[in-house]
C-alpha cells in the first residue's frame, strides 16, 4: 500500500524495524519508483522482466494482441515517467529548503539520495 485509503495522497515510511536485532529506524522513507506502480503495473513489469523484454512472448503469455501490450506499456512508461517528475518536483523543494537554509546540505543530500534510491 502506497496510497492512503482516505484520502489517496502518497504514504511514507516512518519507521524501519529489523526483527533480528531490534534496531528501529525512525524517519522519513520514501517508496521506490517501482512500488509506487499500480499493482497492474507492478506485474506487467514483473512479466516484463520474466520473458526479457521479448513482446511476442509476453503477448502470448498474458492473451492478448500485440497492439494491446503496447498499449499497457505505453502507459506504464507514463506511469514511471509522472513518479520521476514528482520525484524531481521533491528535489526541486529539497533544493531550495537548503538553499533558504530551513534544511541543512546534510540533511538535504541524505533526502535527495534516498529520493533517487542511492542509500
Amino acid at each position: 500500500m502506497t496510497k492512503c485509503l482516505i484520502c489517496k495522497n502518497t504514504l511514507t515510511i516512518d519507521k524501519l524495524s529489523c526483527k533480528s536485532c531490534k534496531t528501529d529506524f525512525v524517519g522519513t522513507f520514501y517508496f521506490p519508483r517501482l512500488a509506487r506502480l499500480l499493482p497492474s503495473e507492478q506485474k506487467l513489469t514483473e512479466i516484463l522482466i520474466e520473458h526479457g523484454g521479448n513482446l511476442k512472448d509476453m503477448a502470448e503469455f498474458m492473451d492478448i494482441s500485440y497492439p494491446t501490450l503496447k498499449k499497457r506499456l505505453d502507459s506504464l512508461n507514463q506511469s514511471l515517467k509522472k513518479i520521476k517528475l514528482e520525484d524531481e518536483s521533491k528535489i526541486e523543494e529539497i533544493l531550495k529548503a537548503m538553499e533558504n537554509h530551513t534544511m541543512t546540505v546534510e540533511e538535504g543530500m541524505k533526502l535527495i539520495k534516498e529520493i533517487n534510491h542511492e542509500l
